[in-house]
């Protein structure tokens, strides 16, 4: 995870005079995201003041925040860490993303609007953009952006709402699958299957649609494990304390 961690990262700026809490979950969350705070790592509010520059007043107030995402833990000695990644799960959480994927995205194909189309190609875009840029928070983000743009063709606020929660749950993840195909470029990237939904989502076609969406999750789903069976040997440590407690 370390070595991870290191290639992500991007030195963040402090937050700005005035910033508050804002700034310091901005950065904590970035950080975070990006892997460049590991998953278990400690989060000391004194160390953090120190970081900031800001009381810990506003520092509580981010990690709060943050804890309100599932982006840190606390617990029950009042230690706040970053949240596990944790693999125990990982099935779980690979069935629900299934389920929500292929029904957004089939909703999206019934009923998706041309207003509809342009908004998910233009988040599309976006996604591309951030693939050549090789910043892997920001091509996190614009997947997210991409299906949540289908999600919302789909007019189902409440399949949307649950799909989105389990996209920001799995950006971590996403950033080791991004690493594992740009290093061994086993697999490929997710352009080329977005742009196979969006012309699914544009001819209406539900079934292939379906496919797409559920052919996107196991290639997410394979390049875990096979990043999984490279490099947890033991010494990288996903899980973090909390799962030993």
């Amino acid at each position: 995870m370390a070595k991870v961690a290191k290639r992500n990262q991007v030195k963040a700026a402090a937050p700005a005079r005035g910033a508050g809490w804002k700034g310091v979950y901005d950065v904590l969350r970035r950080d975070i995201l990006s892997l460049a705070l590991a998953p278990g790592v400690l989060l000391d509010e004194t160390g953090l003041s120190r970081r900031f520059g800001f009381s810990r007043s506003p520092i509580r107030e981010a990690l709060i925040r943050l804890a309100g995402e599932g982006l840190v833990v606390n617990l029950p000695n009042r230690t706040t860490i970053v949240a596990p990644v944790d693999i125990a799960q990982f099935p779980a959480y690979v069935d629900a993303l299934d389920i929500a994927q292929r029904v957004c995205t089939r909703l999206a194909a019934q009923l998706r609007t041309e207003a509809d189309l342009e908004a998910i190609t233009a988040a599309q875009a976006e996604f591309v953009d951030a693939v050549a840029s090789k910043d892997h928070l920001a091509m996190s983000e614009t997947n997210k952006n991409f299906h949540m743009a289908i999600a919302a063709a789909g007019k189902n606020s409440y399949m949307a709402g649950f799909y989105e929660r389990l996209l920001n749950d799995g950006r971590r993840i996403l950033h080791l699958h991004f690493d594992y195909i740009e290093r061994t470029r086993e697999g490929r990237l997710l352009t080329d299957e977005h742009e196979e939904m969006i012309e699914a989502i544009r001819a209406r076609d539900v079934e292939q649609a379906d496919l797409l969406a559920h052919d996107h999750t196991r290639q997410l789903r394979d390049n875990f494990l096979n990043f999984l069976k490279t490099n947890y040997a033991g010494t990288v440590d996903l899980a973090g304390p909390l799962a030993r407690r």
